[in-house]
């Protein structure tokens, strides 16, 4: 471990040196709060993933966390402010390195650092995985999920994924309208990406059913498919099953924060314009 550099009064600059990831260092912005909650959540001695999820509950909801330098690319770790994908990425890392039994903050970092860049490795923008079915890849080719696509039914639909959302809209990237240069790097992995198929849950199957249940369990990732252009996935969460159906945790926009839904994850499909079901991904 190398020396960590003090930032004002609120935040560290961590530089972490990791086998798997060769001589590269691990560059990561936090907080004293920050590892001073992972690592109270890490001595629990909990593994389960709705722990962790409802451990979050009330946080607020803040976008674009991670963009905090987009002229030089490092992780960012936030469990004070949370979106969809920090919340779901944050409670993954937490689980996985529950389960291995690992307590520190410095797993728990590397463990992040792991699943959000290609090959574990952070060199810039273009490294950090931006596609959430592109995420699912990657993890699983590490082992530390796997996307859930059978039985049938409920698996009954199949997602032909066309994206090209960033390079379409790359003023909406603080990243990309710095540094154009990224694009044609950024665009070859939508290329590798589009026209890869997936079978998902229709929002007709989402049911309160056995073989639903069976399917679908507590503390599965839940990702939203959409039809909205150039996007994959529109939304993710974690399974939380009640009396009524499924539901989902998640860090909601329209709510600003932390939730457990109240309405069921049938109803909370139905009221989304370009969602047409969910996808599901198990961690190991």
């Amino acid at each position: 471990m190398k020396k960590l550099y003090l930032i004002g009064l609120s935040f560290f600059i961590c530089h972490l040196s990791f086998s798997r990831v060769a001589a590269q260092p691990i560059r990561c912005h936090y907080t004293a709060a920050d590892s001073i909650t992972v690592e109270r959540l890490l001595k629990s001695g909990h593994t389960d993933v709705l722990y962790y999820a409802r451990q979050f509950l009330g946080l607020p909801y803040v976008a674009h966390t991670l963009e905090l330098y987009p002229d030089d690319e490092r992780l960012v770790l936030n469990t004070r402010e949370l979106d969809c994908t920090t919340y779901v990425d944050v409670v993954a890392a937490l689980t996985l390195c529950a389960r291995r039994g690992e307590t520190t903050f410095w797993q728990f970092v590397k463990q992040l650092h792991q699943q959000r860049y290609w090959d574990g490795r952070c060199s810039d923008y273009t490294s950090r995985i931006h596609y959430f079915s592109d995420w699912i890849r990657d993890n699983t080719r590490l082992g530390y999920a796997q996307e859930i696509q059978q039985p049938q039914p409920p698996f009954t639909a199949v997602q032909t994924v066309s994206v090209n959302y960033m390079t379409k809209h790359p003023d909406a990237y603080i990243a990309l309208k710095r540094h154009p240069e990224f694009l044609p790097t950024i665009g070859q992995q939508e290329k590798d990406l589009t026209g890869r198929q997936f079978r998902f849950i229709p929002t007709a199957q989402v049911k309160n059913t056995k073989v639903m249940r069976q399917a679908v369990h507590d503390g599965d990732i839940i990702g939203i498919v959409t039809v909205a252009p150039g996007l994959d996935i529109a939304h993710l969460g974690i399974a939380v099953w009640k009396d009524d159906g499924l539901h989902m945790i998640d860090a909601s926009m329209r709510h600003k924060k932390v939730l457990e839904e109240s309405i069921t994850m049938r109803k909370y499909l139905e009221g989304r314009k370009n969602a047409v079901g969910i996808r599901i991904v198990r961690l190991k």
